[in-house]
């Protein structure tokens, strides 16, 4: 697993979904859709997030609330469609 990719995708995870008040805490496999953490509008946002800093052309088809669900599947998607590999 890339770790610099995987702390990536938390910190951005944290930074945008997570209030810091919350208490609640966010690794590489935390429950993100199913735990209600990220909605399918915050989806869409992380979605073009990974576009943009991975060059992962990860088709609309693919960004399902399942291939979304934690981190560790986030990473094998935008691995699965990143170009700078």
């Amino acid at each position: 697993m890339d770790n610099e990719m995987k702390e990536v995708i938390l910190q951005y995870i944290r930074d945008e979904y997570v209030d810091e008040d919350s208490g609640v805490k966010v690794d590489e496999n935390t429950r993100l859709i199913s735990g209600g953490l990220v909605d399918s509008f915050s989806l869409v946002s992380l979605l073009l997030f990974l576009r943009q800093r991975y060059k992962a052309d990860i088709p609309d088809a693919e960004a399902t609330p399942n291939a979304f669900d934690t981190v560790t599947s986030i990473m094998q998607l935008v691995d699965k469609y990143r170009k700078d590999k």
